[in-house]
């Protein structure tokens, strides 16, 4: 698996310490177009269930950003759920959505 630049490599640590912060199991961080992050980790409520990825899109979207650049996803599943890859690429098409194993080890880009 290649390495990630410096950029992309602090989208995993942030989404390491989202998910170690609040022992969800999975954390979050998309980079905007103009290098501003958001973070989230997993939402699971009675009245509300969102992925760690869709809550970091919605952070973001919420705070007026029309583009991103990147995102990461740290997970024990084996590959980014398709609600929270749908949501990134509603924003950005082209954008890596970068998977990465609890311990931060790159597992695919998707």
């Amino acid at each position: 698996m290649t390495q990630l630049d410096t950029e992309d490599a602090k989208l995993v640590t942030l989404a390491r310490s989202a998910r170690g912060r609040t022992g969800a199991p999975e954390g979050a961080a998309v980079r905007d177009t103009d290098g501003r992050t958001y973070l989230a980790a997993t939402v699971a409520l009675p009245s509300l269930q969102l992925s760690a990825l869709q809550a970091a899109v919605a952070a973001a979207v919420s705070s007026g950003v029309e583009g991103l650049e990147a995102a990461a996803v740290v997970s024990a599943a084996g590959a980014v759920e398709e609600a929270g890859l749908a949501a990134v690429h509603d924003l950005a098409p082209g954008a890596p959505v970068y998977l990465a194993g609890p311990d931060g080890t790159l597992v695919t880009t998707a």
